[in-house]
């Protein structure tokens, strides 16, 4: 009763962005070692056997440890509890980047297992609260369906996503691909904080023959992990950055800087992203500048109130990093055309 009491009150809290992560540098072999460790039991207990294939000298992952630690133990014990006797569950952890040299690294993990597998049209139904999937074996599981929703949410909460591929009778695989947030992210966040000349910006991921764009964003963001993932990526693309972790640091920022792009936060401590807007709108000089706010409510009206604090549009979260890009793109494109 205490942990279903604890996922509802984790999802609700999500669903609301009342959640913040606590985020550090963590080692992802241990983070690996730790969670496997749980679950031995349960997998000798069905005579189950685990293997891992994880990638030796993986770099340490920017993550709320506990929290991911979450995701690990809901996909490994639910690997187990699907798979009969006599199968197999296995950890695949590795490093990947993609295609175009300039987005993020990401660490991939994979659970893969030999289990009962899940319908092509029952794939979409697993990530909604309260769902479970009808079959003879699911039925003879206790659970709440609340597990695969928190994975989703929390993997999300930190910029990632998840993704499932399975066949009926033959099992499932589930990967979590999460963003590195580099060291130069956070040093970067620092110099924007302390008010450092612009020249001094750089960019993650990118060499010194870049092309820097003329464009400064000024994300006024107060969750650590989102702003390290945030801004990693968009200074990735060659954007230069400014960070503010409130709504009055944001107005100081803005005023000062006088950045063409901001992302505002609504829900921010002290003066929150609605009257920053409020506040920025009032400055003559500012009065142009593209506005984007973000927030983690998606209530109905929430445009709406964005709309008329100031805001050009709106995003809700957990955002999409490409997605971001594209939006920022479109509204100076949709500016310009004017």
């Amino acid at each position: 009763m205490l942990n279903l009491i604890n996922d509802i009150l984790d999802v609700a809290k999500i669903a609301s962005g009342q959640i913040t992560l606590d985020c550090n540098y963590v080692s992802v072999e241990q983070l690996c070692s730790s969670s496997l460790a749980f679950i031995r039991q349960q997998a000798s207990n069905k005579r189950v056997q685990l293997a891992t294939n994880i990638q030796p000298d993986l770099p340490d992952l920017f993550a709320d440890e506990i929290r991911i630690r979450q995701v690990l133990l809901n996909l490994l014990t639910n690997a187990v509890k699907f798979t009969l006797e006599g199968g197999m569950v296995t950890l695949t952890v590795s490093h990947f980047s993609q295609e175009d040299a300039l987005q993020p690294t990401y660490l991939r993990i994979q659970i893969t297992d030999t289990g009962i597998g899940i319908a092509p049209e029952n794939i979409p139904k697993l990530f909604q609260p309260f769902v479970q999937i009808d079959g003879a074996l699911n039925r003879q599981q206790t659970g709440t369906g609340l597990g695969l929703a928190l994975v989703k949410q929390i993997v999300e909460l930190h910029g990632g996503q998840v993704e499932l591929t399975s066949k009926l009778k033959e099992g499932s695989c589930f990967t979590v691909d999460l963003p590195y947030a580099p060291q130069v992210a956070l040093a970067s966040q620092a110099k924007s904080v302390s008010g450092s000349n612009e020249a001094d910006f750089s960019t993650a991921h990118a060499s010194d023959t870049t092309p820097i764009p003329s464009s400064l964003i000024l994300l006024a963001e107060d969750n650590l992990a989102n702003v390290a993932t945030i801004s990693s990526y968009l200074e990735a693309k060659g954007y230069r950055l400014l960070i503010a972790s409130d709504g009055q640091e944001a107005i100081d920022l803005a005023i000062s800087h006088h950045p063409d792009v901001i992302l505002m936060d609504v829900q921010m401590p002290g003066v929150d992203g609605l009257e920053a807007m409020r506040h920025i709108r009032q400055q003559e000089s500012l009065r142009e500048t593209l506005i984007i706010a973000l927030t983690a409510l998606a209530m109905t009206g929430d445009r709406e109130r964005c709309l008329a604090a100031g805001a050009d549009d709106y995003l809700s979260k957990p955002v999409r990093l490409k997605e971001l890009d594209l939006f920022i793109k479109k509204l100076f494109t949709s500016r310009k055309s004017r």
